[in-house]
């Protein structure tokens, strides 16, 4: 008798004719996974393996446009979600108008990164609330509370290199945490206790069964600073223990965040998931392609768009596919950023707000932008040549102190800031372009503005960098005063020495906080509802009866129609 593991997970939700979605699950044991929904819809799969481990991707069709409609998950035939005992309402599918009708309804998209899995019931929690765990237990208790139509999980949703009490005793009942890497995970099977932890958390169980989410990984996911410097993977490449990690760690992402991000006709397309699901075991299959995707990134792209309406969504890897050599270095490889720069350009007009999601922020203080360019000069040599005194204290400086933002990558800074102009500009310019991003455990808005002479003219829509960090994590108290210090004008006037020193050129565009920074567990929503758009901010706070949500920022960034 086949038990649910994990899940369910409301993964894809189509947004063009409003009729189908995408269900995981995790089972103990292999089986048929079926997903039954209240007005008739329906969709089953066969299980596949990886590394013990039992999946299914359910393509759910026959959904009713504009609907919502609560679901069950069978395994074998009997039904095994939601449980009988279950406290929450029912976990439900909703879905939007086809397309084709032309009606405009607003889009509310939730984001977010970085969360450690919250504490058991009843053990203190160091950090302070969950954010997405209060978000799940305010919708609960009231079931007319307006939900995101999807959740952005930007980055760091799992923390391979920083575990809990409760995982590291799982751990050591496994191995010798005296041995490499001690009591960070090891392989798949550490893995999947992670995600155990994240994902069986109740709240945040219910509310993954009955939002959508996107996904894309961060360097926690893997291991701090993953793939910072071609020096650095040198160094990762030398130890025990790295090769398992990462090919556990890419593997680990394909099932459990990747899969869930694709749409049923990439999942048909896609060789790789055919593979893994023709034959009984798909371990072998998925390690070559996890390892090959180490080796020869460019073999593999973890970007994806989705398209809710009149909005366009853009995830864009910004770790996996880095170009590290110090003369060609680049967040992208040529093909991704050929794949971005088409997805976002093609057919203008037929979107109303673009939003490009990158875990790293575009835009960072401006003190932090300068020295991570300055520091990017260093390390190519600027001063002394590549092997030089100046190119080795850039390396160790780059590494201490988390240089490797898109800043850090000036090339690709470059580019990204003129495909935005080039997104904003023209006829059939959207409302606004917004990069959606997390990684530094604060909260900020930012707001670039272009030199009148710019080639191609300055975009008509606004551009705003929007940064929610962290969901469930701390900042020690010398790095928040390091931020606020970095949008000061002090720090504005030291990080234009360190250009000067580092012969960095003049930046492309210049840059202003218009809001923040904030520190605390949070989470940010886009409201967008034709060319209008609005943003809120709301932070987990400790209260005397529970967690509450309580919102810091309720601001329109675009009024009119």
């Amino acid at each position: 008798m086949a038990r649910l593991r994990l899940g369910p997970l409301l993964r894809y939700v189509d947004w063009e004719a409003g009729s189908s979605a995408t269900v995981w699950v995790e089972a103990d044991r292999p089986t048929t996974a079926e997903v039954r929904c209240a007005d008739g819809a329906s969709g089953s799969s066969p299980t596949f393996a990886v590394a013990g481990h039992h999946y299914a991707l359910v393509v759910v069709t026959g959904l009713t446009p504009d609907s919502t409609t609560a679901y069950e998950v069978l395994l074998g035939g009997r039904r095994v979600w939601p449980p009988e005992d279950s406290r929450f309402p029912a976990c439900t599918i909703t879905t939007p108008p086809p397309a084709s009708d032309g009606a405009a309804r607003p889009v509310r998209i939730t984001f977010g990164s970085c969360r450690w899995a919250a504490p058991p019931t009843g053990e203190r929690d160091t950090v302070g609330p969950d954010a997405l765990d209060t978000l799940a237990a305010r919708l609960a208790a009231d079931p007319a509370a307006v939900r995101p139509d999807v959740l952005l999980l930007l980055g760091d949703q799992v923390y391979a290199d920083e575990t809990s009490k409760a995982t590291r005793r799982r751990l050591a009942r496994r191995r010798d945490l005296k041995e490499p890497p001690g009591a960070e995970v090891a392989d798949y099977e550490e893995y999947t206790h992670l995600y155990d932890e994240s994902w069986r958390d109740p709240e945040v169980r219910w509310l993954l069964s009955t939002v959508p989410s996107c996904m894309i990984f961060d360097d926690h996911d893997v291991v701090d600073d993953w793939n910072t410097s071609a020096a650095w993977v040198a160094d990762a490449r030398a130890t025990s223990w790295w090769h398992e990690r990462i090919v556990s760690g890419l593997a680990s992402y394909w099932v459990y965040q990747h899969l869930g991000n694709l749409s049923p006709a990439a999942l048909a397309a896609d060789p790789l998931y055919a593979a893994v699901r023709a034959v009984p075991d798909g371990t072998e299959v998925l390690r070559r392609f996890a390892a090959e995707a180490d080796l020869e990134p460019t073999r593999t792209r973890w970007s994806y768009g989705r398209v809710f309406g009149r909005v366009r969504l853009l995830m864009v890897d910004s770790r996996a596919a880095r170009v590290l050599d110090e003369e060609r270095r680049s967040m992208l490889d040529a093909e991704e950023a050929r794949w971005v720069r088409e997805a976002a350009l093609a057919d203008p007009g037929s979107y109303d707000h673009l939003l490009i999601g990158t875990s790293l922020p575009w835009l960072l203080p401006p003190l932090v932008h300068d020295a991570e360019e300055w520091d990017a000069a260093l390390c190519r040599g600027e001063h002394g040549g590549t092997g030089g005194r100046w190119a080795r204290f850039g390396e160790r400086l780059r590494r201490r102190s988390d240089l490797e933002h898109w800043a850090a990558f000036p090339s690709s800074f470059r580019q990204l800031t003129e495909l935005i102009r080039e997104s904003g500009s023209g006829p059939h310019a959207p409302a606004t372009v917004c990069v959606l991003s997390g990684d530094v455990h604060h909260a900020y808005i930012a707001e670039p503005a272009w030199p009148d002479d710019v080639p191609g003219g300055a975009p008509g829509a606004r551009v705003l960098q929007l940064t929610c960090s962290p969901v469930h994590n701390s900042i020690p108290g010398p790095l928040r005063a390091g931020f606020r210090f970095g949008w000061s004008r002090a720090g504005r006037c030291l990080g234009r020495m360190l250009a000067r020193h580092g012969r960095t050129g003049p930046s492309p565009i210049r840059w202003r906080k218009t809001g923040g920074p904030w520190f605390g567990n949070q989470l940010m929503t886009l409201t967008l509802h034709g060319r209008k758009a609005a943003l809120t901010l709301v932070q987990a706070k400790a209260k005397a009866k529970g967690a509450q949500l309580e919102t810091v920022l309720d601001r329109s960034l675009i009024a009119d129609a």
